[in-house]
């Protein structure tokens, strides 16, 4: 863990009466590959969703394909907590799809947003579990509407593929190949051991069919870099100074890969559950399967601004424009994978 996580996660700690451990080390910036603008996606799980969709709407021409997993509507908290508390968790009221439609129009027509013609052919995948008491089923089927109605309303959109999946039996967490007794609960590390291979399902979604059969373990490499390096403009974008990627064998030597953006959970970084998201999600074997390295960036809990949960930014904690073009965690990210190869013309 890096000096400055370390230092942070301690006094979060002792705040919440939890422990830590911490280990000094320097990260490397992250490597140079040769990437294939193609085959390039976002996922996350609840904050983390609803960071993929707006990184997806943001910027369409670099993300056009985006699984949510138990996420909503891009948009839905319009810089409001107890909206998104209420609306974009609970549905209480129900998110107002058709006035989140016509907004994402405007944004598009204004550049706060990237241009809609880029979602063309996208693929978009909905997972989301009839038992989640976290981020209400009602409220991932709104996130569903969304990109139906989206997709409807915009010309040139109708080849868009949305696959709503919310027939599952499981709570608020990521489900995992292996079975066990978690999968209707929401527990950290939040990886619900359900016997259905979210990964699995998510890559075939993004992807189509893989390059090659997926091995039991993963034979790639996890690395860690230095996200500090990555500041827009030097601008604090609330991320913890270590992130994490995985290169496949094939990406690491060189060969042309596809990217995946993983955004994990609330209370789902590495300084709350350690490498279990980045090692145990299951993206990795995956990612050897189908030549895509995998990105997993890490935020950082903290009390000014107000996200003791390490939550993404889907409300505002990080100013009025984060989920825009100017937002400071999307532009991160663009600088993240401009660094790791993706084509400046894309």
């Amino acid at each position: 863990m890096h000096p400055k996580t370390c230092l942070r996660a301690l006094c979060l700690a002792l705040f919440f009466g939890s422990s830590v451990a911490c280990a000094a080390g320097d990260n490397a910036s992250l490597p140079r590959l040769r990437l294939d603008p193609s085959r390039v996606a976002v996922v996350g799980l609840s904050s983390g969703a609803y960071m993929a969709t707006q990184a997806q709407l943001a910027y369409p021409e670099l993300f056009p394909d985006a699984a949510l997993v138990a996420g909503g509507p891009y948009g839905c908290a319009d810089g409001q907590l107890q909206l998104a508390l209420g609306t974009c968790m609970k549905g209480v009221p129900a998110p107002d799809v058709d006035a989140l439609v016509a907004r994402a129009g405007k944004r598009a027509a204004s550049g706060e947003i990237g241009a809609l013609k880029n979602l063309a052919g996208a693929h978009v995948y909905l997972l989301h579990g009839r038992a989640d008491t976290t981020v209400a089923p009602a409220v991932a089927e709104a996130a569903a509407h969304f990109y139906t109605k989206l997709s409807a309303g915009t010309p040139g959109l109708a080849g868009m593929q949305i696959h709503d999946d919310g027939a599952r039996d499981f709570a608020h967490n990521l489900p995992v190949a292996a079975a066990g007794d978690d999968c209707g609960k929401s527990v950290s590390p939040y990886l619900g051991h359900c016997g259905f291979d979210a990964a699995g399902a998510i890559f075939a979604q993004m992807f189509g069919k893989p390059a090659r059969a997926v091995a039991r373990d993963a034979q790639g490499q996890l690395r860690t870099f230095d996200q500090d390096a990555l500041r827009p403009g030097g601008a604090d974008a609330f991320l913890a100074d270590t992130g994490y990627v995985y290169l496949p064998p094939a990406c690491a030597a060189g060969k042309r890969c596809g990217l995946m953006v993983a955004f994990h959970g609330c209370r789902q970084d590495a300084d709350a559950v350690g490498e279990a998201f980045v090692k145990d999600a299951g993206f990795n074997r995956w990612a050897d399967a189908y030549d895509v390295a995998v990105l997993y960036p890490q935020t950082r809990a903290s009390f000014a601004p107000l996200n003791p949960q390490a939550c993404w930014d889907w409300w505002g904690y990080s100013g009025a424009d984060y989920d825009t073009r100017h937002g400071v965690q999307l532009r991160w990210l663009v600088n993240a994978v401009r660094a790791l190869g993706l084509p400046a013309g894309h």
